[in-house]
């Protein structure tokens, strides 16, 4: 019978064979991506040929001075007043009918495509005029919704 092992010997590779064992695995790597290996040889030769390459490298050793600069511009009052007022605007967008915003939009078209008409003729406006417009059902519809807009409008700005 033959004796029990005792002890596990771990196989300890040199660096040289480390080294050849990296090898073997990149040279695999390279065999079954080769297209994709060339495809990307392609388009780093081309960012060469027209500076990019470059650019990055100096942009890289730069990183430094261009996030300090980068920061003092983010960090004025006019930039940081104006990612506050977007940011506004977008909460208050969100909570807006999308439906209403559609048809307000699509009104505004309409209304400006008759303000084009009207102002290629030099027809003057006079008050009565203005007063028999008023008895015009669209044109009281938009008086009507123009009213009452700037009544919230009053009370959003009282509070």
């Amino acid at each position: 019978m033959a004796a029990p092992i005792t002890k596990i010997k771990k196989e300890v590779l040199t660096d040289e064979q480390i080294a050849e064992q990296k090898l073997e695995q990149l040279k695999s790597l390279v065999a079954d991506n080769e297209s994709v290996i060339n495809e990307l040889m392609t388009i780093m030769a081309e960012l060469n040929d027209v500076g990019a390459l470059e650019a990055v490298t100096k942009m890289l050793q730069a990183k430094e001075k261009i996030a300090h600069i980068a920061l003092g511009q983010v960090t004025r009052e006019p930039v940081t007043n104006m990612i506050n007022v977007l940011m506004g605007a977008a909460g208050a967008l969100t909570s807006m009918d999308a439906g209403m915003v559609a048809k307000l939009m699509t009104s505004l078209n309409s209304g400006m495509d008759e303000a084009k008409v009207a102002l290629q003729t030099e027809d003057k406006m006079s008050i009565f005029k203005l007063m028999k417009a008023m008895n015009d059902p669209d044109v009281n519809r938009a008086m009507n919704f123009g009213v009452h807009f700037l009544k919230g409008l009053g009370k959003g700005l009282k509070d």
